[in-house]
């Protein structure tokens, strides 16, 4: 499955898309959520929280699921 999470900004670092997806609670949770979590970006490994997302970009989480980043409506 694959869910729609919609941003407002021209990007969202990787951290607060993890909040926003509700995955993680804080931010505080997010480094130690990444290294114990794989998070897959457009089909690569990546684990820094500050990872810019754009619009279409795909953000697959060991054990959460698929995610795609889309414009707010």
């Amino acid at each position: 499955m694959n869910e729609e999470i919609g941003i407002s900004t021209e990007y969202i670092p990787l951290g607060k898309f993890l909040k926003l997806a509700n995955i993680v609670e804080s931010g505080g949770m997010v480094k130690i959520f990444l290294s114990e979590f794989e998070v897959f970006v457009n089909g690569e490994p990546d684990n820094r929280r500050g990872r810019k997302l754009y619009v279409g970009d795909t953000v697959e989480v060991e054990e959460f699921g698929s995610f795609t980043v889309v414009k707010e409506a």
